[in-house]
Formats: C-alpha cells, sequence, structure tokens
C-alpha cells in the first residue's frame, strides 16, 4: 500500500502537466518541468510530489513566484485514489486498469472544468486503452466494453438532445458522449449506469446549488465532465454493490 500511494503522487504530478500543457497545445514531454514564471527548469528535490511544495511554501526556489494549491492537492488526490484502488482490488489486471482509468478521468476532469473542453486525444487513447484491459478479461470482456461503449455514447447524445429541447439550449458538449462511450468500455453497460445515474444526480444537485448560492447564472455553461468522472471513479469502486442493493429491492 505505501507503495501504491507514492507512485500515485508520482502519477499526479504528470496528471498536472497534462492537465497544463494538452490545452495549451504544449508537449507533455518536453521541455522538463519548469517554473511558469521565470521558465527556470526545476530540480528533482523540486519535484517531489505534495512534499516539494510544503518545503517551498508554494513558491519558486528561484523567482518566488506563487505556485497554485492545486498542484499538491492533485498529487495527493491522486495518491488517495492509488490507495482506495489498492484496498478494493487484488494485484492483478482489475488494480492495474482502475489506476489508470482513474488518473485519466481525473485529467478530463480537471480540463473539462478549466476550459469547458474534453481533448479528443485523452478520449481516444482512454478508449483504446480500455479495449486493449478488455482483451485481458477475454472475449467475454471485449464484447461487454463495446456493448457498454455504444450504450454510452447514444444513451447521452439521447439524454443531452432531449436535455436541450426541454432547456432551449445546448445542454451537453460534444466531448461527454465520448466521455460517456469511454466509460462503457472500461465498466460495461450495469456499472456504466450507475455511473450516469451518479453523475446526473451530481450534476444536477450542484446545478441547482449554484444557482441558489448565485455562482452560476442563468445560461451559464457548467462542465459535466467532472460529474461523469465522479461517476466513473464509484461506480468502478462500488458500482457491483450498488447494483445489487439496488435490485435486491424488488427481489
Amino acid at each position: 500500500m505505501p507503495l501504491l500511494v507514492v507512485l500515485g503522487a508520482c502519477v499526479g504530478s504528470f496528471v498536472n502537466v497534462v492537465v497544463y500543457r494538452l490545452p495549451r497545445g504544449l508537449s507533455v514531454w518536453h521541455p522538463p518541468s519548469h517554473c511558469p514564471h521565470c521558465q527556470t527548469r526545476l530540480r528533482p528535490w523540486d519535484n517531489v510530489p505534495v512534499l516539494g511544495w510544503l518545503w517551498l511554501g508554494g513558491r519558486c526556489r528561484y523567482c518566488g513566484g506563487g505556485i497554485s494549491w492545486r498542484y499538491p492537492a492533485v498529487e495527493a488526490a491522486t495518491a488517495a485514489w492509488f490507495a482506495l484502488v489498492g484496498w478494493r482490488f487484488e494485484v492483478g489486471f482489475a488494480l492495474v486498469g482502475a489506476v489508470v482509468l482513474g488518473a485519466w478521468l481525473l485529467a478530463l476532469a480537471l480540463i473539462d472544468r478549466d476550459t469547458l473542453t474534453l481533448p479528443d486525444g485523452l478520449l481516444k487513447s482512454g478508449l483504446v486503452l480500455g479495449l486493449l484491459w478488455q482483451c485481458t478479461q477475454g472475449w467475454p470482456g471485449v464484447v461487454g466494453g463495446i456493448g457498454g461503449m455504444v450504450l454510452g455514447l447514444w444513451l447521452l447524445d439521447g439524454v443531452g438532445w432531449l436535455a436541450s429541447v426541454l432547456l432551449g439550449q445546448t445542454a451537453l458538449g460534444g466531448g461527454d458522449p465520448k466521455l460517456a462511450a469511454m466509460l462503457g468500455v472500461w465498466l460495461h453497460w450495469q456499472l456504466l449506469l450507475v455511473a450516469l445515474f451518479i453523475a446526473v444526480l451530481t450534476g444536477a444537485v450542484a446545478g441547482v446549488g449554484g444557482r441558489l448560492t448565485g455562482r452560476l447564472t442563468s445560461g451559464q455553461p457548467m462542465p459535466f465532465g467532472p460529474f461523469l468522472a465522479l461517476g466513473g471513479g464509484v461506480a468502478l469502486l462500488f458500482g457491483a454493490d450498488l447494483w445489487h442493493w439496488y435490485w435486491g429491492w424488488f427481489s
């Protein structure tokens, strides 16, 4: 478990790089990590996840420029995800798939929050990785993944169309159905439905809360990707239990 936590923090550091650079059209590999203010290349000891930021007091060692608290927060969140996955799954393909999907969802959620877009590159690569991971589960995994992909795409396209008609404005971005399709590949149809239910429920609560508090105005767009990512993460960890609990009420 400690090794997973450390690995998760390191992956979180790379997620920060992806979230910052990908929307700006920059390479995530080159140049190496540097201060966004003075462009000085950071040394390895400056880049220690979470601890490096705390040691420097949230400021660049070289120019004193402020470094956002979100960097260590993302690293800590990824470490926590890896710990949860390690607690939930035994060592094997399921654990590997869970940590990969979690990292992809976190990056997509943050980018959507920042830019109201979901990059095609991340969506397509996440979908391909999901199909490759399903190959480790045999033909039932592959068939279930393809079925989940089709259901996710069609279902969220339909929900988006219906919501747009009812609201009189575009309700979902073009990337949201693609993210649902990516989730379907990884989760299969049952857990995908759990993920979508959680996403719609939490998104609705956040939307109503935002309007009541004045943080959202009429017609102001709200990213749905973070709620899909949340639903996907919860469904991956606890979706099977929630599915059986729900249907247990009818048996």
